[in-house]
């Protein structure tokens, strides 16, 4: 038996909804709401009104009406990827609706099988009911997993924290972007791997790619097209577009590849530049996909948009803690009571302890209070590592960050006279040192002071002709 419903009655979109969606728009790129001529404006258009009607009405020049108009135009092209004018301004908006209506892949399933007729009216301007329908379709095809750029699963400490909170943002939040950031050898990649399994199953696409020196923003969108549309009947021309029909879950390692050394922390490569865009962007569309970034230093703008927006989201992944200690015990390391001392001189974190715990088997024949005795911090294979982490900050950065590392708690409000930065720049380093995990802050007394890690602040007494 055929069933007839009116479309009018499952896929709509009224003005309202459309005044809503544009003023949020407006807000986020200006700073302010639509004023009342913008209204009048989209509110005439969307009910085939000239602008000479709409000038009429609002007592202004139809010039005044053109120039307002072709502005919000603008900026609605720029979110949507696609020419939006007076013309097709309803007929977009309705097709953006629907194509993010749960309800739309049914009208399309069963118009497609005949259980539909269409009947009534249609709310597109001078189309028909069956164009309305014809909106980009949900792609229906089997999940399609590429981790062939991620590592082997590991075994995690002391994680289950983490793992419920980042879990709880992707699965039930929906947040769009999330970074997951730290020190390097922390471990980001282990932690993000063992989520990825365990919720790959709520995606259509799970996909893995490392950031290299060459991935910019139109190799990374072509790269994840090709994936998503491979053996597919159903091709988009963005990535969007995609991002919106499927549930994707794209993680993105080594992002700190993009950014450039001897600036401070987060500034792009010049060939990096446009993912500034690229990251506003795909907070801020309509999507039910994940972006899952990891990397040293967070995004600047990603900072920005966490403050502002609901659908981005941070974490800072730190040391193991004492979980750390079974790190030692899988080493054999003797001087159990020696452990916690090594562990906080190390920052919990697990790849260096694993490093430092095969120096102390092999210099120290596994006694940590030998090698805690010995006089001055040996640092081993890790000072390469370290080194490489110093060459990344800036010239001003390297200036501050071996007077902190001379100091005990500071106060940053006594600064040095001879350090040659202002006030200003002096507030900027110390932020940037602050996110790469080079400085901690430290409550006393309703003061926050900042000390340099152990570790870091032994690396740095050191002679720094390096």
């Amino acid at each position: 038996m055929v069933k007839s419903y009116k479309l009018l009655d499952l896929l709509s979109m009224d003005v309202q909804k459309a005044l809503k969606w544009v003023d949020e728009l407006v807000l986020f790129k200006t700073g302010s709401h639509l004023n009342s001529l913008q209204q009048s404006i989209l509110t005439g258009v969307w009910n085939n009104q000239k602008y000479k009607e709409i000038a009429d009405n609002y007592h202004c020049t139809e010039a005044n009406v053109k120039r307002v108009a072709g502005n919000l135009w603008q900026l609605i092209s720029e979110e949507l990827d696609e020419k939006v004018s007076k013309v097709n301004f309803r007929a977009t908006m309705e097709r953006y609706y629907i194509s993010n209506s749960p309800i739309r892949n049914f009208v399309q399933a069963n118009l497609n099988k005949g259980n539909i007729n269409v009947y009534g009216e249609s709310f597109y301007s001078g189309e028909s009911a069956k164009n309305i329908v014809s909106a980009p379709p949900q792609q229906t095809t089997e999940q399609r997993v590429d981790l062939s750029e991620a590592p082997e699963l590991q075994c995690l400490y002391n994680r289950s924290a983490e793992i419920i909170t980042i879990k709880h943002w992707i699965v039930k939040e929906k947040i769009r972007i999330i970074t997951l950031f730290g020190l390097p050898g922390i471990g980001k990649t282990a932690l993000a791997r063992e989520i990825v399994e365990q919720i790959k199953a709520n995606f259509d696409f799970v996909v893995w790619r490392n950031c290299t020196n060459t991935l910019t923003v139109q190799v990374l969108q072509t790269n994840l097209i090709q994936f998503f549309s491979q053996g597919s009947d159903i091709k988009f021309s963005s990535l969007i577009e995609y991002l919106r029909s499927s549930s994707c879950l794209i993680v993105l390692d080594e992002v700190q590849e993009l950014f450039a050394n001897n600036e401070l922390a987060g500034t792009y490569l010049s060939q990096f530049k446009d993912y500034d865009r690229f990251w506003q962007k795909i907070v801020r569309s309509n999507h039910n996909s994940c972006f899952l970034l990891l990397s040293w230093e967070t995004p600047t703008e990603l900072a920005s948009l966490e403050e502002e927006n609901r659908h981005c989201r941070s974490l800072k992944i730190n040391g193991l803690g004492e979980t750390a200690i079974k790190i030692l015990t899988s080493k054999n390391l003797k001087d159990e009571n020696k452990w916690k001392e090594l562990i906080q001189i190390y920052g919990s974190n697990p790849s260096w302890l694993n490093i430092i715990a095969s120096t102390i088997q092999d210099l120290f024949n596994g006694s940590v209070e030998r090698f805690l005795s010995y006089p001055s911090l040996f640092l081993g294979n890790l000072e390469s590592r370290l080194h490489t982490y110093y060459q990344r900050l800036s010239d001003s950065e390297k200036i501050v960050i071996c007077w902190f590392a001379h100091q005990e708690a500071v106060d940053f409000f006594y600064k040095p006279e001879d350090l040659a930065l202002s006030d200003a720049d002096f507030l900027k380093v110390i932020q940037s040192l602050k996110k790469r995990g080079l400085l901690e802050k430290i409550t006393h007394q309703e003061s926050s002071l900042f000390v340099v890690p152990t570790l870091f602040k032994a690396y740095f007494q050191r002679d720094m002709s390096i």
